[in-house]
């Protein structure tokens, strides 16, 4: 593998690693791991800031998804094209958002990044999904419901939309292994969901 591609996979994952929610709730004066869930991501900066601070949270997220698959891979000198190496990135910066170096190995549930990643893998599909996860939080007022929803819905979705069938396109398999992720980073609200005692929005605790 040739250092540049090292170095681009590298610095996707140090962009979602960024804990932009952590940042913006301290620069307000919120330690966010210490308030509601503990997440950093933008469901608690919502029960913490309110819904302003979390949109421009979700915002970055998002947007750090989106730069480590379209942008990074030209460092390289890859084609800004669906690539391998453009896959590495998204999953890095993914695996950076979960696992966060700059917050010892902690973070988020990885969805806003994920979804970032995927509009520039797959935005047909990406903007369904997000239409879908509106629509669930809308009714149920779960996120938690939303983003498990549009984790189950973004491979069928991507198999539908992108011209190569599921079994020989590479993103199907990079979006099933995102659902895989968010699943296991939403062990406790699947239990919580289960149980009836999962928080929905408006309300304060856990996200």
């Amino acid at each position: 593998m040739r250092a540049m591609t090292l170095v681009a996979i590298g610095l996707a994952y140090l962009a979602g690693s960024i804990p932009f929610g952590y940042l913006v709730a301290r620069a307000r004066g919120v330690d966010l791991t210490q308030v509601g869930s503990g997440n950093v991501g933008a469901t608690n900066v919502y029960r913490a800031l309110g819904l302003r601070f979390a949109l421009v949270v979700f915002a970055f997220d998002v947007a750090k998804g989106f730069v480590a698959t379209r942008v990074f891979p030209m460092i390289a000198g890859q084609p800004s094209d669906v690539t391998y190496l453009t896959l590495a990135c998204g999953l890095a910066a993914i695996l950076g958002a979960v696992a966060s170096v700059f917050m010892r190995f902690r973070g988020g549930k990885g969805v806003a990044a994920g979804v970032g990643v995927f509009l520039g893998l797959a935005p047909a599909a990406t903007a369904i999904c997000l239409g879908i996860w509106a629509l669930v939080v809308a009714i149920s007022r779960y996120v938690s419901l939303g983003s498990l929803t549009g984790a189950v819905a973004l491979p069928l979705l991507v198999a539908i939309f992108e011209q190569q069938g599921s079994r020989s396109n590479p993103v199907f398999y990079l979006a099933l292994a995102v659902a895989v992720i968010v699943f296991v980073r939403h062990r406790a609200n699947i239990r919580r969901l289960l149980a009836g005692t999962e928080n929905k929005i408006g309300k304060g605790g856990r996200s």
